[in-house]
């Protein structure tokens, strides 16, 4: 019996968000260090692909509540839902960041 594969789609906010945290990396370290970041990001988007429940849900009861979850990549946190058989990557935040609210306040304007 094959393996249920889910699709990923990232949205454009999370998109943008991984292009910056690999230009920040390029700018202090260099390029192994960008391609080092993004590596380790879209390993673990592969790993959704199989597994879209593999990140806890989220803390925060409103956010759990509607489905969402996350995943930790070094200091990055990937907030993603599952839809069907699509997971949605909605944003990558900076895990010291107060990232519930900021995704609060967006979810909710």
């Amino acid at each position: 019996m094959a393996e249920k594969t889910y699709a990923v789609r990232i949205l454009d906010p999370a998109q943008g968000e991984l292009e910056e945290i690999a230009q920040l990396y390029l700018s202090l370290s260099g390029v192994q260090s960008a391609r080092k970041i993004t590596d380790k990001t879209y390993d673990a988007l592969e790993q959704l692909t199989r597994f879209p429940l593999s990140g806890p849900p989220m803390r925060e009861t409103e956010l759990r509540n509607l489905g969402y979850h996350f995943l930790v990549v070094e200091k990055y946190i990937m907030i993603y839902r599952l839809i069907g058989d699509t997971v949605f990557v909605y944003h990558i935040f900076d895990g010291r960041s107060d990232y519930p609210t900021l995704f609060r306040s967006e979810l909710f304007k």
